[in-house]
């Protein structure tokens, strides 16, 4: 199955024009597609009562991509807001409970930030993360290049495999070492993950200016360029079991609506989708 989905669901202002507030953002998305990166996991370790109130919010059948806690990827460079990181890693897993116990968690994404290179210690720092988050479905995604570089790619790929990692498939601009290629290969035969940041190669630069966020993914896809992805998907489908596509160009507003083309144009439907929200006034 291809699992069609964005990251977040609070910026999407496409699919809110009845005027949803807030607070039922999550549901009125959850009538559009059946999946979602959580975001805000990535900032701070949620409070259990907001997983769980994301978890009731949702159709049975609704599956959420859980971003790690920057503490545990790397990118918080000082303290961590825990005692030592085996509490960290165990306050991420408690607070995961709700959606594991109602079967709603597809996967805990491990998105290494651009210095993370292909090193001995990098290596173990993964087989660390793999043995502190337990049974949990684990995906990854590298932003340096080494990994994929020709004396790295077939040893980064078998490792992923013997791990059991989850590998993560970027469409992204190819801007240097902090950029990877486009990857169609799977590690994991029940699922794949596949992240479609834009291909806004001057905005990719701009990581750590002030105005960063508003064009580092600022890019809409072609209808060119969806359908290529249809015959990428394919490819992921004869290794994977189940396809997670998330589209995570939205500086401009423009991941909802290319989402929703992909899945117009591969003729994709989703029969338990949550019911809309009608419009009283």
């Amino acid at each position: 199955m291809i699992w069609t989905g964005v990251t977040g669901w609070g910026d999407h202002d496409t699919l809110y024009t009845q005027g949803v507030a807030s607070r039922d953002k999550l549901t009125e998305y959850a009538a559009h597609f059946p999946t979602v990166e959580v975001d805000s996991t990535f900032y701070a370790v949620q409070p259990e009562r907001n997983m769980r109130k994301w978890t009731d919010e949702t159709p049975e059948d609704f599956r959420f991509v859980v971003k790690a806690f920057q503490g545990m990827t790397g990118h918080e460079r000082g303290d961590i807001p825990f005692d030592s990181k085996e509490d960290m890693f165990h306050a991420f897993n408690l607070s995961l409970t709700p959606m594991v116990e109602a079967g709603k968690l597809a996967m805990v994404l491990f998105q290494f930030p651009p210095w993370f290179d292909c090193t001995r210690e990098n290596v173990t720092y993964i087989r660390y993360c793999k043995e502190q988050m337990g049974p949990v479905p684990l995906a990854i995604e590298f932003r340096n290049q080494t990994w994929y570089q020709a004396k790295y790619i077939d040893k980064t790929l078998s490792f992923l495999e013997q791990e059991d990692w989850i590998h993560t498939v970027c469409d992204e601009p190819q801007a240097g070492d902090g950029s990877i290629p486009i990857v169609l290969q799977a590690t994991n035969k029940e699922k794949t993950l596949v992240r479609l940041h834009g291909r806004n190669r001057a905005g990719w630069r701009k990581n750590g200016q002030k105005n960063w966020r508003e064009v580092r993914y600022l890019y809409r896809y072609n209808e060119h360029e969806l359908r290529q992805w249809m015959d990428f998907t394919a490819e992921l489908q004869k290794q994977s079991k189940d396809v997670y596509v998330l589209f995570n160009n939205n500086s401009g507003g423009d991941a909802a609506d290319n989402a929703k083309q992909y899945v117009n144009l591969a003729g994709i439907q989703y029969d338990n989708l949550a019911s809309r929200q009608l419009d009283l006034f």
